[in-house]
């Protein structure tokens, strides 16, 4: 397969895979990272270019596995069935599940349930916690995985008012929401509802699709 490496190669592929949504998803968020400074280091090839029948998104320099688990450096995802311009799309996934961040509407922090709770961010310190509360994490493998997610791409955190977690969404290489997680004893209080909506605010006011 052939890798896409141009600027205005990648922004003719971003223009294709934006009006074949929502079935080019699994691809179209790793290619909207790649053009906006690539945070996740990732590569997009095509079988070839521009007529090209698959596209697959993974992280730069790795050959296509099957056999990477649930926090693989990011994954790979593959898309195909492109006949032109105007296509249908068949996909399948090589890695991961996709995500909505749904929801509409403008969150502010007066706006939140609870006055209590603010608007935050996560620190490297909370990795931890993030390690211990997804459902793949717990080893050192998926712990170095939240740590790269945390440090290069958006998420939103709520915090109470000693600037303590308590409610969170983590973002990947593909523009999906990955870990999204509400402390035990502050669920059924409408933060995870928040949080998502808020999530997929700044995902559109930077050019990503929402959806669920």
């Amino acid at each position: 397969m052939q890798i896409l490496t141009c600027p205005a190669h990648l922004q003719r592929l971003e223009g294709i895979l934006r009006k074949n949504l929502p079935l080019a998803l699994p691809v179209y968020g790793a290619v909207l990272n790649i053009t906006r400074g690539n945070p996740g280091q990732f590569e997009v090839l095509v079988d070839k270019w521009p007529d090209f029948g698959a596209v697959l998104a993974r992280p730069s320099g790795e050959v296509a596995s099957r056999d990477r688990g649930h926090c693989g450096n990011g994954g790979e995802r593959v898309c195909a069935g492109h006949t032109g311009e105007h296509c249908g799309w068949i996909w399948g996934e090589l890695w991961g599940a996709v995500v909505g961040l749904g929801g509409a509407g403008h969150t502010r922090d007066r706006d939140l349930p609870d006055p209590s709770v603010r608007v935050g961010s996560l620190l490297p310190s909370h990795v931890d916690l993030l390690n211990e509360t997804w459902p793949y994490g717990g080893n050192a493998r998926s712990r170095r995985y939240l740590a790269e997610l945390l440090g290069r791409f958006p998420h939103v955190c709520l915090q109470d008012s000693t600037g303590e977690p308590l409610s969170w969404v983590l973002t990947d290489h593909f523009g999906t929401g990955t870990h999204g997680f509400t402390l035990p004893a502050h669920r059924r209080r409408g933060h995870m509802q928040v949080a998502l909506t808020l999530a997929a605010q700044r995902a559109q006011a930077r050019g990503f699709p929402t959806f669920g």
